[in-house]
């Protein structure tokens, strides 16, 4: 195989990987057009926002372990399917909250098997790169459909009509466009028959336990805060023009998360220390520039905080994922992929309580209390490094 045909044998699970991404993040700059549409409360529509993860966690947890046995393809393939039928769910929400709660439900669970084995499969398709170039691709697949999606959808319910029914239609083409090019995609998995019961990935490792554990949950912790938080605090002072708010920010979190990468990158080279304390550190900037916002109430500063968040996303991802790569026992990548994934992504259930509890204390003491909570992740984390 050709150099360049060799560079170009990931795009097919890239491609896969960021369909699941835009279905999985689309629904993000419609949470204030939900509340209007549907008349609810903003804990319920941050409930449905978070009821992603109740899926994505045994998604997570199947589709890692399934995949290392049977294959990497059949799994993203059944992600693909269950993407479209959540995408299918979703575009009847407008005519009740319980078909959101399913079609989120049916999202999450679609992301966690298909961020799970396809972020395995890439860096597979990408070991003869290098070792760097993998968790970079994986990063760079899922975010860029964590920013088309709910750029498109935003775009569409700010001006097109059927504002609850059209924005899930381009994901909808998106995602059965990607499902030949999966199929043309080679293995690297050979099933295996007769190997027994499915085994629970092991997190027993003491660098996953006090490095990887304690750096998951910001991957998303973050990104719930600028895209999911934040926005509604400046609803009053966007008025119409809020939900193309939503849509920007999303987009710049995005955008920055991506942009972030290939430093990312330079820095791994430098140690794997020298990540994480930049992640985390990130991570506590980010915090402290949203409480800011909170205090102020300033639609400028929510977007500063959301691209410093996004940069924080992009480089914890980096750093989770290589961690992952880095200690996975042989056959195990995408199991402890999916370990750490179900981790990370319970940091996007944060927007609940803070929404849940904001009119009982000012939001920017709850921000800055998770920019502590950071400060101490990041300490820690440093510190088992060094041992």
């Amino acid at each position: 195989m050709l150099q360049w045909q060799r560079d170009k044998v990931w795009w097919g699970a890239g491609a896969a990987v960021a369909a699941v991404g835009w279905g999985a993040q689309q629904f993000a700059p419609l949470l204030l057009m939900y509340r209007s549409e549907l008349g609810v409360g903003a804990a319920t529509v941050q409930a449905v926002f978070a009821m992603y993860v109740v899926g994505l966690v045994p998604g997570l947890l199947f589709g890692g372990p399934v995949s290392d046995r049977y294959g990497r393809r059949p799994v993203v393939l059944a992600a693909l399917a269950a993407s479209v039928a959540a995408s299918a769910l979703l575009l009847v929400g407008g005519h009740g909250v319980a078909w959101l709660f399913a079609g989120r439900l049916v999202a999450g669970f679609a992301s966690g098997a298909g961020f799970s084995a396809g972020a395995a499969w890439i860096r597979e398709l990408s070991a003869g790169a290098g070792g760097e170039h993998g968790p970079r691709r994986a990063t760079v697949a899922m975010t860029v459909g964590f920013g088309l999606g709910p750029l498109v959808a935003g775009v569409l319910a700010q001006w097109a009509p059927a504002r609850t029914v059209l924005p899930y239609l381009p994901h909808l083409l998106l995602t059965l466009a990607a499902l030949p090019l999966v199929r043309r995609t080679p293995e690297t998995r050979t099933p295996v028959a007769g190997e027994g019961r499915l085994r629970i990935p092991d997190m027993s490792a003491p660098r996953f336990r006090t490095v990887v554990a304690p750096l998951a949950p910001w991957v998303f912790g973050v990104v719930a805060v600028g895209i999911a938080y934040l926005p509604a605090l400046v609803e009053p002072q966007l008025g119409a023009y809020v939900l193309i708010f939503c849509t920007l920010v999303t987009l710049l979190g995005a955008a920055s998360g991506i942009a972030v990468v290939p430093v990312a990158r330079r820095v791994a080279r430098r140690g794997s220390r020298r990540l994480l304390g930049t992640a985390m550190g990130l991570v506590v900037a980010g915090l402290l520039v949203a409480a800011l916002a909170a205090a102020t109430r300033d639609p400028l500063l929510v977007v500063v905080a959301v691209l410093v968040l996004g940069a924080a996303y992009g480089c914890c991802q980096v750093c989770g994922l290589a961690e992952v790569q880095r200690i996975a026992p042989p056959g195990q990548l995408a199991g402890l992929t999916a370990a750490y994934q179900a981790i990370s992504y319970l940091g996007l259930a944060v927007a609940v309580p803070l929404a849940a509890v904001d009119h009982l204390v000012p939001p920017t003491v709850l921000l800055l209390g998770l920019a502590s909570l950071a400060a101490i992740t990041l300490v820690l984390t440093i510190r088992s490094t060094a041992r």
